[in-house]
């Protein structure tokens, strides 16, 4: 069985760090990712918009180097969540949790040397 996302695309909003009753740092970004094909009835590209959750070292580092506007590649994998609202249907909702980023355009754009060395201690800190 293979449960693996791969996903470039521009943060839509600048990514928060919340820490959990438990002590974790976490954070959620939704990444505003193109279709690499266009829409037959407009001809746009259209855009999914895909939540990302990032924990610990991989949402530190974002909330740090990321913003708004900023381009990443995320590797992760695919989670089914079933949300219970009273009075309500159950909702369901699918949504990637993130294993690997890479900065390809941060804020500044110019810290890219700098950044491929922080992904190396992201990745070391998230197995």
């Amino acid at each position: 069985m293979l449960n693996n996302v791969v996903l470039v695309g521009r943060v839509v909003r600048q990514p928060e760090l919340i820490q959990t009753q438990e002590g974790k740092k976490v954070s959620t970004v939704t990444l505003a990712v193109t279709r690499s094909f266009k829409n037959a009835a407009s001809g746009e590209y259209d855009t999914d918009f895909i939540n990302i959750t990032l924990w610990e070292g991989i949402a530190k580092s974002v909330v740090e180097y990321c913003g708004k506007g900023a381009i990443i590649g995320v590797k992760g994998r695919l989670v089914h969540k079933t949300y219970e609202i009273p009075n309500h249907k159950s909702l369901r909702a699918v949504e990637v949790v993130a294993e690997k980023v890479s900065f390809i355009q941060t804020r500044t754009g110019d810290q890219r040397s700098e950044l491929e060395n922080q992904e190396v201690q992201i990745e070391e800190i998230a197995m």
